[in-house]
């Protein structure tokens, strides 16, 4: 969205909920086996990362660790989030950066500050559903991790979280700045209203397709903190798109 608002004018009107949360996370993700333990652990460790446009994967770890004074070693562009659960799950890379969505908990949803693992592998075991979800327990797993089950059904066996980034607005639904004022709020009055029938989470909702659970209101401001981590690491949209 930052970059279509300074390329095109584009303005945001809404940002998608998912399950209760109109943010994500970035997540540190290492072998389970990895003597990394701490943050300060990751420097000149190979970093693998999806490409230099994601926001989850590269920006925002990227301003964290040079606040942090931490320096990878090599860093690795893997072509996708999936590619970089891949790499850490195989040991080609030491550590990956991706998104992170918090697990399904029962009975306890997951708030804001929980661990991002909240399960004992030594008590609960990792377990494809018969739903074809991913769970430890009868917690099911939503971040980058679960993505890569069909290949590699033991990945929460081998790859654990070592730590989560700040919040990161959700992406958006988004308008060209001509777009007519009048029919912009009927269509998101139409949304809000679409989003409390059954019909949204067969279709926009469906984990097939956008995967949102409904809409919350948001302003350019909220936006502000990605810039700044544009502005902090000096890349243009010409660096993500090229041209």
């Amino acid at each position: 969205y930052v970059i279509a608002n300074e390329r095109c004018g584009v303005q945001v009107s809404a940002a998608a909920v998912r399950r209760g949360w109109n943010v994500y996370w970035a997540a540190y993700i290492v072998r389970r086996d990895s003597p990394i333990y701490t943050y300060g652990d990751l420097a000149g460790k190979t970093w693998a990362y999806p490409d230099v446009g994601s926001t989850s994967g590269y920006i925002v770890p990227s301003v964290e660790l040079q606040a942090a004074g931490i320096e990878p070693g090599e860093k690795v562009e893997a072509g996708g989030h999936n590619q970089v659960v891949q790499a850490v799950y195989s040991g080609e890379a030491d550590f990956g950066t991706t998104f992170y969505s918090p697990p399904v908990v029962p009975g306890a949803p997951w708030r804001m500050g929980d661990l991002a693992e909240p399960y004992d592998l030594t008590v609960d075991e990792s377990r494809i559903g018969e739903d074809g979800n991913l769970y430890v327990g009868d917690v099911r797993i939503l971040d980058a991790r679960a993505n890569i089950r069909d290949t590699a059904p033991d990945v929460i066996d081998q790859v654990r979280v070592l730590r989560l980034s700040n919040p990161i607005p959700n992406d958006t639904l988004s308008f060209g700045p001509d777009f007519p004022a009048e029919t912009k709020q009927q269509i998101l009055d139409a949304l809000y209203a679409f989003a409390q029938t059954d019909g949204w989470a067969q279709s926009i909702g469906s984990p097939d397709f956008y995967d949102w659970s409904g809409l919350a209101p948001i302003t350019d401001a909220g936006y502000d903190p990605v810039r700044l981590q544009f502005q902090i690491l000096g890349l243009t949209d010409a660096d993500v798109f090229g041209g």
